[in-house]
């Protein structure tokens, strides 16, 4: 998941290939703190997300960590960079995915139906990462925070009446390493959207979207 620089909500992607493909492909259970591949390792399968929640993360030569993307339920994962993983990628929460021959990708010959669907999925991949970029280089810490719980909120959230709520399975520094801020910073900005009764906190993990158009309207900037 990459947070973009419209609110506007993208549909989830539907099972690669549909249900007679989906019942052919191979199911993998990814316990949760498990790793699904490392970075450099070359890629023989591509995953779509089907429960649970993964991390995708890149160490920089300096030791620091950079959280490239989360992958929820419809997202695909694993697309090759010169033949390997450019990540790392391991559950936070117990995860299943479901995996998908590379040869899929490389050519239609066996399914141009599923190679075209890969396809597909690898361009609106591309999409929404050049606009992730823009988002950092454009948005303040506080818009970027808004705009994270803005877009899980709608996406992965659960109705609570006339809120929405969401059960975050990834820490602050994880979303501090997602959003190129520090920890500290987006504990600030959770805290002062709680304080001005955007959202409230039931523990550290558990958010509830009290006003969701004014969260909306912060992510973009305004006042």
């Amino acid at each position: 998941m990459y947070i973009t620089l419209s609110v506007e909500e993208r549909p989830m992607p539907a099972v690669l290939g549909g249900d007679e493909r989906a019942r052919k492909s191979l199911t993998t259970r990814l316990p949760q703190g498990k790793y699904l591949y490392r970075e450099g390792d070359v890629v023989e399968r591509i995953y779509q997300v089907m429960t649970g929640v993964v991390r995708l993360t890149r160490m920089l030569e300096n030791g620091r960590r950079q959280v490239i993307a989360f992958g929820y339920p419809g997202d695909i994962i694993g697309f090759p960079a010169n033949g390997c993983h450019h990540a790392d990628c391991d559950a936070l929460v117990d995860t299943t995915l479901r995996a998908y021959r590379r040869a899929a990708l490389d050519h239609g010959d066996g399914d141009p139906e599923l190679h075209t669907a890969l396809l597909q999925a690898a361009l609106g991949e591309i999409s929404a990462m050049q606009d992730h970029v823009m988002m950092l280089g454009l948005k303040s810490a506080a818009e970027k925070v808004a705009s994270f719980l803005d877009v899980i909120s709608r996406r992965y959230g659960e109705d609570l009446g006339a809120y929405r709520q969401i059960e975050l399975p990834m820490s602050r520094s994880d979303i501090a390493d997602f959003l190129g801020l520090t920890t500290e910073t987006v504990s600030r900005a959770v805290t002062a959207l709680r304080k001005a009764g955007v959202i409230s906190l039931d523990g550290a993990q558990m958010i509830i979207v009290l006003k969701p158009d004014t969260l909306a309207e912060l992510s973009q900037g305004e006042d």
